[in-house]
């Protein structure tokens, strides 16, 4: 297969120091504030942004090394294969995260909700569009016999 080069564009800013002190999977804590440095050439792709509340984030894993097929969540004393855990430690190392758009000034977003460490590349913003009727038939894998 082909090799791909991803650029980023731009830096996500979180009060996360360490991967340690990131939540982890399903875990989030709720209302922590983040900004996005957004390189200035991409500024007219946040045009009509501002509307949407939630965002998808799409960045890398730029301190993991190296990957493993299974994988044993916090929070679960069982093992998953990695594709059904949000492990940092993937063949591609990408993470995908949904936040809280608060605001845009200039080619800084501001948000909450971030997972990932302070320095973090992103690579992609998609606004979240999961439709409202679908929200029931969602399902969380083994994620949903731990509750």
């Amino acid at each position: 297969m082909d090799r791909f080069t991803l650029k980023p564009i731009g830096i996500i800013h979180t009060p996360y120091k360490t991967t340690e002190d990131c939540p982890k999977g399903d875990y989030h804590n709720k209302g922590v504030k983040a900004y996005i440095e957004l390189q200035p050439e991409f500024k007219d792709g946040l045009m009509d942004l501002d509307g949407f509340s939630h965002l998808i984030l799409i960045w890398v894993f730029h301190e993991s090394e190296g990957y493993e097929l299974i994988a044993s969540p916090p929070h679960d004393e069982e093992q998953h294969g990695v594709f059904a855990t949000r492990s940092p430690k993937r063949p591609n190392p990408i993470g995908l995260t949904v936040v809280k758009l608060t605001r845009i000034e200039g080619t800084t977003l501001y948000i909450e909700d971030p997972d990932m460490i302070d320095g973090t590349p992103l690579l992609d913003i998609k606004p979240y569009l999961l439709p409202p009727e679908t929200l029931g038939e969602v399902k969380r894998g083994w994620l949903d016999k731990k509750k």
